[in-house]
């Protein structure tokens, strides 16, 4: 298994602390945001290779702290740094071209974890791959029930589920159907993988949203439900209450051991 971590944006909302800092390399707590990511990717034992997928603008700035972390960390799993080669907001690939980046760039033919490199959450990334495993190994994506339709309406993908599949998808619905809201965490089954390529030059898929509610209506996609904490790290308010957040449950583990 493969994991891909999305850390090409140029995180323009969060200015000025993005100017000359990637947003996956601030620090919550801390730690940098990709470092507990990666702290969650090491409960999954099937992993092989991490790619990290940025920009020209901060290549230099990931390889960098990949020299330092992999200076003080016992992590073995290969990470590898990659630049899709672009240098703005603008000419930014998205999503789904730095997966479809990736893949053609790497070859990869095996399933494969996707997170967003701003992504921070409380559930366990090794019962996310139990889930895969027990659905038949069909792609399946996190869903974090807000538990409130007010709270997704317009912002964000919404998911209907019956049993553990996907049965419809809507990207930002201005009346959502439920409450499940789709978060940057994704695995993919490597024959979905394999339609990324046609969909981008068919000009079907431009965002992620697309892609899983693509693979929806025409493959099998299931959810995993969790309602542990979840920031998509995009402003300064959701930056702070992450670090509140972090900093607590630190201090908790502290006092435990």
């Amino acid at each position: 298994m493969k994991v891909i971590i999305l850390a090409a944006g140029y995180a323009t909302r969060l200015y000025p602390l993005t100017l000359d800092t990637p947003k996956p390399l601030l620090n919550v707590a801390g730690k940098r945001i990709v470092e507990h990511i990666l702290d969650k990717v090491t409960s999954v034992k099937d992993v092989s290779q991490i790619f990290i997928v940025t920009n020209d603008k901060f290549y230099d700035e990931f390889k960098k702290w990949q020299y330092n972390y992999n200076s003080k960390s016992n992590y073995v799993v290969p990470i590898s740094i990659l630049n899709d080669g672009t240098k703005k907001n603008e000419d930014r690939l998205g999503a789904v071209g730095d997966i479809d980046f990736v893949l053609q760039k790497e070859q990869i033919d095996s399933d494969t974890l996707v997170i967003a490199g701003d992504n921070l959450f409380g559930f366990s990334l090794a019962r996310f791959v139990e889930d895969f495993k027990c659905g038949g190994e069909k792609s399946i994506v996190a869903l974090h029930d807000l538990e409130d339709v007010e709270k997704v309406r317009g912002k964000f993908g919404v998911a209907m589920v019956e049993g553990s599949k996907i049965v419809d998808f809507e990207e930002k619905p201005e009346n959502p159907k439920s409450s499940l809201a789709s978060t940057a965490c994704y695995l993919f089954s490597k024959d979905d993988l394999h339609m990324i390529p046609m969909l981008r030059k068919e000009g079907k898929v431009d965002n992620s949203g697309d892609l899983v509610k693509w693979l929806v209506e025409h493959s099998e996609v299931h959810g995993f439900v969790f309602t542990e904490h979840w920031f998509d790290v995009g402003t300064l308010e959701l930056l702070k209450e992450a670090e509140e957040v972090y900093s607590h449950e630190a201090a908790v583990t502290k006092v435990l051991r």
